[in-house]
């Protein structure tokens, strides 16, 4: 009935349940005075006005009436030509008929499983992990397997060994800026991940969400092995969640399959929004807003440092979120609750775990309050742990 839970060391213990179920993946913190720190949508100001120079633009433009129209499922040949360009600059070279424009990483990431793996397939991935990609395993009857953690990315031996025993069909991934441990995988790991892959024959799902925050990281999975890698990230972050629009890069084989999904799921990314992104990508915005929310990113980074002195925490410099282990003597459930009670709202470890056993932790998302604000909260979460402390 999900009452209790079970801890290996520790016990049994009566849950939090007036907690919201699936507290950071399945809740908003919709309520009036609720200080969110569950979800990230960073917005910087003046994009507001960005968009109305740019519904101007498209107005004025001779290619309204097109936008009216059904486009290609994957996207209009010179919109794909400019993702291409833009992600040259992640490191990626691919060929604009290798992209597939999708209605943002998540759709991407939904067509991809709908499309290259079926019901019962084993799955590797983080024991924490994107809990998107958790809510489509389990709608598409996914096997999820956890890698251990290595402290600064995943456990690469045991996913060598999970191969050996198991039928791996796939490795689902974020080795540019993790969600939620923000680390960013070492060449030499990435290296010997694409080893891996390759010896066993593994599909790689590189999901790059958030890799615009890490600047000189390492090439992508997708450029040591573009023969067996999808590589999928969007503008949700970088720009706004509202501007759905992603992007697939996928093996040559795999476009007509993808381009497919795409057409049973939404027949093609909504046009308008499609010309709005490209016109950014063409003319520097989405460069400079990237820039822009990096130092966004770092400045928050710093303030939660700060704030949260004394505590142990999990992040990167320039990441939108923060991942704090608690006190053997805190429960997640009762600090998240107790948060709740002083109108914050934050995740617990239970939305990321792929494992049997969730830690008791909680990931907090800085990127989606005012900076005073963010203070304010960051001071609760730090006298509440406290608390359970002491």
């Amino acid at each position: 009935m999900g009452l209790v839970s079970g801890e290996t060391g520790r016990g049994t213990f009566v849950r939090e349940t007036a907690l919201p179920p699936g507290q950071g993946i399945d809740q908003h913190a919709a309520a009036a005075g609720m200080i969110d720190l569950n979800f990230n949508y960073p917005s910087l100001p003046g994009q507001t006005r960005l968009l109305s120079d740019a519904l101007r633009q498209l107005a004025s433009s001779g290619d309204l009436e097109a936008l009216l129209r059904y486009q290609p499922h994957a996207g209009r040949q010179h919109e794909r030509a400019i993702v291409a360009r833009h992600l040259e600059c992640r490191g990626l070279s691919v060929e604009a008929e290798r992209i597939l424009i999708v209605s943002g990483a998540q759709h991407g990431l939904a067509a991809t499983v709908m499309t290259l793996l079926h019901p019962g397939d084993v799955v590797a991935t983080d024991a924490l992990t994107y809990p998107g990609f958790k809510v489509l395993a389990e709608a598409h009857r996914l096997e999820l397997v956890a890698i251990p953690s290595s402290g600064d990315g995943p456990d690469l031996d045991a996913l060598d060994q999970l191969c050996r025993n198991r039928r791996v069909r796939a490795v689902y991934t974020m080795p540019t800026l993790h969600n939620p441990m923000g680390w960013v995988m070492r060449i030499g790991q990435r290296k010997k991940l694409v080893s891996i892959a390759r010896q066993h024959g593994l599909l790689i799902i590189e999901d790059a969400a958030y890799a615009f925050l890490a600047e000189d990281a390492p090439a992508p999975l997708a450029a040591l092995a573009p023969e067996t890698t999808v590589y999928i990230s969007g503008l949700s972050k970088s720009i706004a969640t509202g501007l759905r629009v992603g992007f697939v890069a996928v093996p040559p084989q795999w476009v007509p399959m993808i381009e497919r999904a795409i057409r049973a799921t939404t027949w093609n990314t909504p046009s308008v929004m499609t010309a709005i992104a490209c016109g950014w990508l063409e003319d520097g915005t989405v460069t400079r807003l990237e820039a822009e929310k990096r130092s966004d990113a770092m400045c928050r980074q710093s303030i939660a440092r700060e704030a949260l002195r004394g505590l142990h925490y999990v992040g990167h410099p320039a990441s939108y979120f923060l991942w704090l282990p608690l006190p053997d003597e805190a429960r997640a459930d009762q600090v998240a609750m107790a948060l709740l009670h002083e109108n914050v709202s934050v995740s617990t470890a239970e939305p990321f775990a792929t494992s049997e056993h969730v830690p008791h932790a909680i990931r907090l998302a800085l990127g989606s309050v005012d900076v005073d604000t963010l203070k304010v909260a960051l001071e609760k979460v730090k006298k509440i742990i406290g608390d359970y402390a002491y």
